[in-house]
């Protein structure tokens, strides 16, 4: 039995896969955002986004504190967990990298129309949603657009992906060996 089937120190083997991590970001369409604050304290939010070409893209209001952060330190992190989606519970995937905001007119009615497509499939989906449910793209969009509201881009450096099937598989593994183990003990024993 190796080192990694007897205990959780190490858990690289449990990455998710490229194609996995690329369902989850496709599927999750909320992720938790951080930044660090003037003190250099991380704090975070769990927000609505959308992936496109490899960029994780939100919104908010210029007077979110978040927002302020961003424009002093664009240093940022994103996770996202596969609860609530079809992949089910225990995957996962926390990305380093930088949020850039952008406030010109193009890319915000770009990005709120996405967003608004996608808020009214999960609402489709979802119909018991409150949130998502009979959601009217176009009022949506009338909503979200403001003088006050910017889009972030946020642009992965680093992923740490995390694979929790691989680890129950690992770890229903690891107790047939160790139950094997036993069973030898206790026959030498007796």
């Amino acid at each position: 039995m190796t080192e990694q089937a007897k205990n959780y120190d190490d858990v690289k083997q449990y990455r998710l896969e490229p194609e996995r991590e690329l369902e989850l970001v496709k599927s999750a369409g909320e992720c938790t955002f951080i930044w660090a604050n003037r003190e250099g304290h991380p704090i975070g939010v769990t927000t609505a986004y959308v992936w496109v070409d490899g960029k994780i893209w939100m919104t908010a209001t210029r007077e979110r504190v978040r927002i302020k952060a961003i424009a002093r330190d664009p240093r940022s992190s994103i996770v996202i967990t596969s609860t609530g989606t079809p992949m089910g519970g225990g995957k996962t995937v926390t990305y380093k990298g930088h949020t850039k905001i952008h406030d010109d007119p193009e890319t915000k009615q770009w990005f709120y129309r996405i967003l608004a497509a996608g808020m009214q499939m999960k609402g489709n989906k979802d119909p018991d949603n409150q949130f998502t449910a009979g959601l009217d793209p176009a009022m949506f969009v009338r909503f979200l657009d403001t003088p006050e509201r910017v889009v972030l881009e946020f642009t992965s450096e680093m992923s740490i992906p995390f694979d929790g099937d691989k680890m129950a598989a690992g770890t229903a593994e690891a107790y047939a060996a160790f139950a094997a183990l036993d069973e030898v003990q206790d026959a030498a024993c007796s």
